[in-house]
């Protein structure tokens, strides 16, 4: 089993270096229901300056885990409704982070398959995100191939794991389990403000990248 990732990880690098070492790493939540977790194949770096950083202008109630240490999870929703998993990388007071963006699923499948159809029952998955059956290619690929679509198969919640830490906390970043892949480095995906900075870091040829 890959050794959970320590304290001094997050600290030692910058957040742009970060985004890329976590690939290739599995991020791993230890809950009641059982145990999920995917390798991280897709991430974005959100740093100082970057206008399409949450912490861009000020620290607010709904970005505060992002003015945390290094090491600390910022769980955020979007559009009402999904929420995003962040790994908080700059020091205290500063306001970087990482958006886990793809997961390639690896434990906890059926845990995962039922979340996601739990979600949609509920009406929580009406963008784009369907009913999944994993015992097909297409669905196993779609189980956690967006930001939003890792937190609901994870079991990630905005209430409960916001301000957690990666190293004491139920969520924690193990690895990496995967090596000798080839990155790319591009452009985000869905954001108006600095679109055209290439903070977004895949696994090249690999199936679970939300968009190549």
């Amino acid at each position: 089993m890959p050794t959970k990732l320590p304290l001094s990880f997050y600290e030692q690098h910058d957040t742009l270096t970060l985004a890329q070492l976590l690939l290739g790493c599995e991020l791993v939540h230890e809950s009641p229901e059982g145990r999920t977790a995917g390798i991280i194949v897709e991430t974005e770096g959100y740093i100082t300056g970057d206008p399409a950083c949450h912490a861009y202008r000020r620290e607010t109630k709904r970005n505060a885990a992002m003015f945390g240490p290094a090491g600390t999870l910022y769980v955020y929703q979007i559009y009402n409704h999904y929420n995003c998993i962040n790994v908080v990388t700059g020091p205290a007071g500063v306001g970087e982070a990482v958006l886990i963006r793809a997961l390639e699923p690896t434990e906890g499948i059926e845990l995962m398959e039922m979340r996601r159809n739990e979600a949609f029952k509920t009406g929580f998955e009406r963008y784009r995100l369907n009913t999944i059956d994993a015992q097909t290619p297409e669905g196993f690929r779609n189980l956690c191939n967006g930001p939003g679509k890792l937190v609901i198969a994870l079991g990630i919640d905005r209430h409960r794991h916001n301000f957690s830490s990666l190293t004491t906390g139920p969520i924690s970043i193990c690895g990496p389990v995967l090596h000798d892949f080839e990155l790319v480095t591009t452009t985000r995906i869905g954001i108006k403000f600095g679109a055209d900075l290439p903070y977004r870091y895949y696994i090249k040829s690999n199936r679970f990248v939300s968009k190549k």
